[in-house]
C-alpha cells in the first residue's frame, strides 16, 4: 500500500496513535495527516486508520467481505489492527451513528497521483501541460472513481479541499503535500462532475484565510457565487479537423484577416436582459460574422472574472470559460460551429494582472506567490491589481501553461495579449521613486521580456497556424519579430499609431484638415516595421469617448460619409483590420457592457448603408490579394499623391504577388466633390470601380464615375499611365484593372 514519503507519525506504544496526533487530526492541524491516516503497514500488522467526525462506529469491509470493527479513539478518529494483513488492500468504511449507517472510501487509502517529475517541472517551469496535473481531474486511481485535486501553495502550513461533497468541512480532506515542489494533492473518490469546491488553506503563520477558488478550475459559479466546479474538458467531441488541418498550412500575415471584436454579455442580450448561451451565440453570431464577411471573431476576455463591468480584463478563472453564457462543453461547441463555418476565433488573453479579490490568486497561500513581493513591482496603480512575478519559473510556467490550455482544450486560433506594455516598462504609469529598476539601473522588465519570449516560441511551435497579437502602445522594437533576432516573437502588433492619428483627423473640420494631413501619411513611415494589425477596438467607444460616428466631423449626412470614407482609407491601408462590435453598423451611443447593442437601428437606411459597405469591403479584400498578401512588404504600396494638402485628398497603390491585379484606393476627405481630378496609375485601359462609399447603397449621394474609368498612356504622378476621375465628396473609391 503506497504511504506518504515522509516519515511514518507512529508513537513509541507501537502501532496505537497518540493523544497528539489524535487531537491534532481533529483539529485540522496535524503536518502530516497521510503518515497516519489510511492503511499503515506495521510488525503487528495491517493498522488501518480513519477521520469520521459524524460516526459513532466504524467498520472497514474487504471486497472479499471480511470486516475489521476500528475503535473509536475520541475526536473523530477510528483505529483498528487487522493482524497478518498487509498491503495493498482495498476496503470501504461503513459507519453508523444514530441517524443511520453509510459507506464511503477513505480518501486517505489512495495513493499520490502527482510524481517527482511533476515537482521538478514545475519549480524548473517547464511544466507545459501544467493543467493536465494541477486543478480538478475526474478519473480512476486504483480502481477507484473520483477526482484528484490539486493546488501549488507552497508557504502553506495546511491545505483542504472542500466542497459540497464534505459539507465544507476543512477537517475531511487535508491534502497531502509534495515537499519539493509546494504541491498539494488529494484523490476524492466518489465526487461527480458538477461538485463546487474551493481550498481552504492555513498561512505558514497560522492564519486561516478566505477560501480559495482554484487556479486551475476548469469551470466556475455563476457570479457572484465564486466556487469551482468539477468539469470534464477532455471529452469533447470536435468536428473541425478539415479547420484545423488549413490552419496549419497558413501563412497568417499573407492570408485576409479582418477581425469583428466582440464583447459576448453585450453583443445581443434575451429576453429580461439575460444573457445569451454560448449555443445561442452560435447560432446567431457566427453567421452574423460570416454574412459580413468577417474571417475573425475576437473574443474580449471569456475566462472566469467576478465583475461584469471589468469586460473580463480582471479575470480570477484563468482556466475557466465564463459561466454566464454556459458551461465549458458549450463554449467548446461555439468554437467548434464557428470552424466548421470557416470562422476563427481568437481570445483576449490578460497575463498582465490580475484583481486582489479574497477567493483569487492574490497572497494565496498567505504571502505573495503570484504577485511580485514589492508593490513597486506588483501592485498596478492604474487599475488596483496585482502584477504577476514573471521572474518566478512556477508562475512563468503557470500562465504558459494557461496560454497553451486555450489552444489545447478549445481549440483557440489566437491569443490576443492585453497591456503589453505595461509589462514591459517597469515605470509604467508611475512616477519618480515609485518603481523599482532593473539591475542596470533600466526600466525595461527583463523577466516580463523573457516571459513574453517563451510564451511566444512555445506557442508557436506547439501550435502551427495559431497567431499571437500583442496590444503595445509603445515604440517597443521588434514587437512582432522573430525572437531569433531579438524580437519578442509576436505575429502581430496593434498599430494604436494608425489608430489615433487617423482618429484625430477625423475629427477636424474638412476647412481645416489641410494643416493636419500628416496624420494619414505618417503612418507609412512606419507600416512596415512591423506585422500591424489597424484596430478599431473597444476601448475607443466607451469611457466617454463615443462612438465612432460621433467622432466624425460635421453635420449628420457628413459624419456618416466621413465615417464610411475613413472605412474605405482604413481597408485600403497595409495591415489586417479589426473592427469593434457596432461600428459595423454606426452604433450611435457609446457602449456599454449592461446593455445589447442598438440593433433598431439598422431599421434607418444610413445605418443599413453603413452596414452594406463593411460587407463589400470584407468581400473584396478576401478576393483581393493585393489589399492582404503583402501587408508587411513595402514593395506592396506606393504613393500616387500623398500631398494633395489643398484638397484633403490621398491617392495610393496596393500591389499583391507576380500575376495579383494591382488597387488604386482615393480619398477625398472634403464635402466638395472634385470632377475631371487627374490620377497617375500604372498601366492603361478599363480600371473597374469596385467600392464608391459614396454610392446610393450605402447611403450616399451617388456621385461616382459609372462603374469604370479609363486610363491612357499619359504619364503622371511618376506613374506610366492616368485617368481623368470624379472624386465624390468625403468619399473612397478602389478601382481595380479589367484583365
Amino acid at each position: 500500500m503506497k504511504q506518504n514519503a515522509g516519515a511514518p507519525a507512529r508513537d513509541v506504544r507501537g502501532w496505537r496513535l497518540g493523544e497528539d496526533h489524535i487531537a491534532a487530526i481533529g483539529a485540522a492541524l496535524h503536518s502530516d495527516p497521510f503518515a497516519v491516516l489510511g492503511p499503515h503497514e506495521t510488525p503487528e500488522g495491517l493498522v488501518i486508520r480513519a477521520f469520521s467526525p459524524d460516526a459513532d462506529t466504524l467498520v472497514a469491509v474487504t471486497a472479499d467481505g471480511s470486516y475489521f470493527k476500528l475503535e473509536n479513539r475520541g475526536g473523530g478518529v477510528f483505529e483498528g489492527l487487522a493482524p497478518g494483513v498487509s498491503a495493498p488492500l482495498r476496503y470501504e468504511l461503513e459507519a453508523a451513528n444514530a441517524g443511520g449507517s453509510w459507506r464511503f472510501i477513505d480518501p486517505y487509502s489512495i495513493g499520490p497521483v502527482l510524481g517527482q517529475m511533476d515537482d521538478y517541472l514545475l519549480v524548473e517551469g517547464t511544466h507545459r501541460a501544467l493543467y493536465q496535473k494541477l486543478g480538478a481531474h475526474l478519473m480512476q486511481v486504483e480502481g477507484v472513481a473520483g477526482v484528484h485535486f490539486a493546488v501549488w501553495a507552497p508557504n502553506a502550513a495546511r491545505v483542504s479541499v472542500v466542497g459540497d461533497f464534505n459539507r465544507w468541512d476543512g477537517r475531511l480532506h487535508q491534502m497531502r503535500k509534495r515537499i519539493d515542489s509546494g504541491l498539494w494533492e488529494i484523490f476524492a473518490p466518489n465526487v461527480e462532475a458538477g461538485a463546487a469546491y474551493k481550498y481552504e488553506i492555513i498561512a505558514g503563520d497560522g492564519r486561516l484565510l478566505p477560501l480559495k477558488a482554484d487556479p486551475v478550475g476548469f469551470a466556475g459559479e455563476m457570479r457572484p457565487s465564486t466556487a469551482s466546479i468539477v468539469a470534464r474538458i477532455d471529452d469533447f467531441q470536435w468536428t473541425d479537423d478539415a479547420f484545423l488541418e488549413l490552419r496549419r498550412k497558413r501563412e497568417a500575415w499573407r492570408e485576409p484577416m479582418t477581425t469583428l471584436e466582440v464583447h459576448l454579455g453585450s453583443w445581443r442580450r434575451g429576453e429580461g436582459g439575460r444573457f445569451l448561451t454560448y449555443d445561442e451565440l452560435a447560432d446567431q453570431l457566427i453567421p452574423y460574422a460570416l454574412d459580413l464577411g468577417f474571417t475573425h471573431l475576437e473574443l474580449m476576455p471569456v475566462s472566469e472574472h467576478p465583475l461584469d463591468a471589468s469586460w473580463g480584463y480582471q479575470p480570477i478563472g484563468l482556466f475557466a470559460p465564463t459561466r454566464r453564457f454556459g458551461d465549458p462543453a458549450a463554449f467548446a461547441r461555439f468554437v467548434d460551429r464557428a470552424h466548421v463555418a470557416g470562422l476563427s476565433v481568437i481570445l483576449d488573453w490578460v497575463p498582465a494582472h490580475f484583481p486582489t479579490d479574497m477567493h483569487g490568486l492574490a497572497e494565496f497561500d498567505g504571502a505573495p506567490l503570484y504577485e511580485h513581493a514589492d508593490p513597486r513591482r506588483g501592485f498596478h496603480p492604474d487599475w488596483n491589481t496585482a502584477i504577476y512575478d514573471f521572474g518566478r519559473r512556477e508562475v512563468s510556467a503557470f500562465l504558459i501553461a494557461n496560454a497553451l490550455f486555450w489552444l489545447d482544450r478549445y481549440h483557440i486560433d489566437g491569443l490576443r495579449v492585453d497591456a503589453v506594455a505595461s509589462m514591459l516598462y517597469l515605470d509604467y504609469s508611475r512616477n519618480p521613486g515609485e518603481w523599482l529598476p532593473n539591475e542596470d539601473g533600466g526600466n525595461d522588465n527583463r523577466d516580463a521580456v523573457a516571459f513574453l519570449k517563451r510564451f511566444n516560441e512555445l506557442v508557436y511551435e506547439t501550435h502551427p497556424g495559431v497567431v499571437t497579437l500583442a496590444e503595445e502602445s509603445t515604440s517597443w522594437p521588434g514587437v512582432s519579430a522573430p525572437t531569433a533576432t531579438g524580437g519578442l516573437g509576436f505575429g502581430f502588433k496593434w498599430n494604436m499609431g494608425f489608430m489615433h492619428d487617423t482618429l484625430e483627423y477625423m475629427e477636424i473640420d474638412p476647412i481645416y484638415r489641410r494643416w493636419a494631413h500628416d496624420k494619414l501619411t505618417f503612418g507609412l513611415v512606419y507600416a512596415f516595421s512591423e506585422n500591424f494589425v489597424l484596430p478599431l477596438s473597444h476601448d475607443e467607444v466607451t469611457h466617454g469617448k463615443g462612438s465612432l460616428l460621433e467622432k466624425m466631423s460635421g453635420d449628420d449626412w457628413r459624419m456618416f460619409a466621413t465615417l464610411r470614407a475613413y472605412y474605405g482609407f482604413m481597408w485600403g491601408h497595409p495591415g489586417k483590420k479589426l473592427l469593434f462590435m457596432g461600428q459595423e453598423f454606426a452604433q450611435r451611443q457609446e457602449w456599454r457592457e449592461f446593455r445589447e447593442l442598438d440593433w433598431f437601428l439598422l431599421d434607418a437606411p444610413a445605418h443599413k448603408g453603413v452596414q452594406n459597405l463593411i460587407r463589400d469591403l470584407n468581400r473584396l479584400v478576401k478576393e483581393t490579394p493585393a489589399l492582404y498578401r503583402r501587408d508587411k512588404d513595402p514593395a506592396g504600396f506606393s504613393w500616387i499623391i500623398g500631398d494633395d494638402f489643398d484638397h484633403s485628398v490621398f491617392a495610393f497603390l496596393r500591389y499583391g504577388d507576380d500575376g495579383d491585379l494591382p488597387v488604386a484606393i482615393i480619398s477625398n476627405f472634403t464635402p466638395e466633390p472634385r470632377y475631371n481630378y487627374t490620377i497617375g496609375l500604372p498601366r492603361s485601359g478599363l480600371w473597374r470601380e469596385a467600392i464608391n462609399t459614396d454610392a446610393s447603397p450605402y447611403w450616399g449621394s451617388g456621385v461616382g464615375n459609372f462603374g469604370a474609368i479609363l486610363a491612357r498612356d499619359e504619364p503622371s504622378h511618376g506613374q506610366p499611365a492616368s485617368a481623368q476621375i470624379t472624386l465624390p465628396p468625403l468619399a473612397t473609391l478602389f478601382f481595380i484593372p479589367n484583365i
